[in-house]
C-alpha cells in the first residue's frame, strides 16, 4: 500500500496535518469552492516571472519566478477571518520592497474572500529537504535546457548533504528526445514508505520540454516522528519535537546495530 499511495495522504492523522483546517458545518461546500479559488489565484500570481537586474552586467536581464521557491499554503479559518501562511524559501520575493507586494495580494484575496484576510509569510529553513521546492528546481532547471541527469544528481546530493536520511527521484517521458518514454530512477539513502512514522516528504511536477512534458517525482525522508505529534500548523522553530534521525555507517546506510556505550 506505500508503495502506491500518496506518502503525504497516507500520513494524514497520524505525524502529518492538513492545509486546510477549519470546521465548515453547512458551509462546507463553499468553503472548499472558496479554497480552490485561493490556490488557484496564489498559483498563478506566483508563477508569473519577476523581472530581474543582471549580475556583474545592467543591460542583461534575469528572470525568475516565486513559484518555484514556494513549498506549501496553509488555510485556516474563523468565522469572520480567513488566515493563510505561505511557506517559501525566499520569503522577500513575496513580501516586496516595504511589504507593498505582500498588501496588494492581501487586497486581491480579500475581494475573493469577501473577509478579511491574514497573510504569514514562513521562511523554509532547510530548502535542500523539501520535496516541492526540490521538484520544482530540477523541473526549471530541465527547461533551461540542463540534462536532466546532472540536474537529479545535485539535488541527491545537496538533500543528502543538507540532512536527509534518503531521497528518491523518479523522472519519466521522451528523455533526451527519444522516441519512445520510458523512466528513470535514482535513489540514495533509505525512504521507507511503508513506515508511518518515518517523516517522508513528496512531490509531483512537470517540466514543459520541446520534446513533450516530462514528469517528476520526489520523495524525501527527514527522520522519523516518535511520541504524540501535534497535528495542528504550527509555523514556529522544531526544537526536537520526538523526531530522530538514524545512525550511519560508512557509504550512508543506516546502522541497525549500534548500541548505546553507557550500557
Amino acid at each position: 500500500m506505500g508503495q502506491k499511495i500518496n506518502p503525504i495522504a497516507n500520513r494524514l492523522g497520524i505525524i502529518r496535518g492538513w492545509d486546510s483546517n477549519w470546521f465548515g458545518g453547512s458551509n462546507f461546500g463553499k468553503n472548499i469552492l472558496e479554497d480552490s479559488k485561493i490556490r488557484e489565484y496564489l498559483d498563478a500570481r506566483f508563477k508569473s516571472y519577476i523581472e530581474k537586474p543582471g549580475r556583474g552586467n545592467a543591460s542583461k536581464k534575469e528572470y525568475t519566478s516565486v513559484y518555484e521557491y514556494i513549498s506549501r499554503t496553509v488555510i485556516e479559518r474563523t468565522p469572520k477571518l480567513v488566515t493563510i501562511t505561505i511557506c517559501t524559501s525566499r520569503p522577500g520575493m513575496i513580501i516586496g520592497q516595504g511589504g507593498k507586494d505582500v498588501e496588494a495580494l492581501k487586497a486581491q484575496l480579500q475581494k475573493i474572500t469577501n473577509k478579511d484576510v491574514q497573510i504569514n509569510i514562513y521562511e523554509v529553513k532547510k530548502a535542500d529537504i523539501d520535496a516541492n521546492i526540490v521538484g520544482k528546481s530540477i523541473a526549471r532547471q530541465i527547461e533551461g535546457k540542463i540534462a536532466y541527469r546532472r540536474a537529479i544528481k545535485k539535488a541527491i546530493e545537496n538533500a543528502m548533504r543538507g540532512g536527509a536520511e534518503g531521497i528518491k527521484v523518479q523522472i519519466s517521458g521522451r528523455l533526451n528526445g527519444a522516441e519512445i518514454a520510458r523512466s528513470e530512477m535514482f535513489k540514495e539513502g533509505r525512504t521507507p514508505l511503508h513506515t508511518f512514522r518515518a517523516d517522508i516528504d513528496y512531490c509531483q511536477t512537470e517540466a514543459l520540454t520541446k520534446v513533450g512534458i516530462l514528469g517528476i517525482k520526489v520523495w524525501i525522508c527527514r527522520g522519523e516522528v516518535y511520541g504524540k505529534k501535534d497535528l495542528a500548523p504550527n509555523f514556529t522553530p522544531e526544537k526536537d519535537n520526538g523526531r530522530r534521525e538514524g545512525g550511519r555507517r560508512e557509504g550512508g546506510r543506516p546502522n541497525r546495530n549500534r548500541r548505546n556505550s553507557n550500557r
